[in-house]
């Protein structure tokens, strides 16, 4: 995969990333939520489309060749939020809180500063070029 695909690719992993776990700001508190809890409401088949958006970004984050600590790591921050989840409202706010979308988006960003540095100078480029 060349530069332009994996800076693609990452992006879209950060915009899911934030899409599910901090998309919403919860006005006065300043707490921010993302769309995962909310669908986790649906019972039943709620914790299953989360679960399976956050399949999606591991298998995007695949792609760049993360070491098999750190995609079991991420693996296991599905899992957890996934099992947890089923409790009917705990796990909504656990979902909430925990955020594993987010700790795995961290994960692959470490993993990313280590082994290509180049594509987190030219990622930050490229926000830095969408602000003006």
């Amino acid at each position: 995969m060349d530069a332009a695909k994996r800076l693609a690719t990452l992006n879209r992993i950060r915009k899911l990333s934030r899409l599910m776990d901090t998309s919403i700001r919860i006005p006065g508190i300043g707490f921010r939520i993302g769309i995962d809890p909310i669908i986790g409401l649906v019972p039943g088949a709620g914790d299953l489309i989360s679960t399976a958006f956050s399949a999606y970004i591991i298998y995007l984050a695949t792609r760049f060749g993360i070491p098999r600590q750190d995609l079991t790591k991420m693996i296991f921050n599905v899992g957890l939020e996934a099992v947890v989840g089923t409790v009917p409202l705990i796990g909504d706010l656990f979902d909430a809180f925990y955020k594993s979308n987010i700790r795995n988006l961290e994960i692959l960003e470490q993993h990313l500063t280590v082994i290509e540095p180049e594509i987190e100078e030219v990622s930050v480029e490229f926000y830095a070029s969408k602000k003006r």
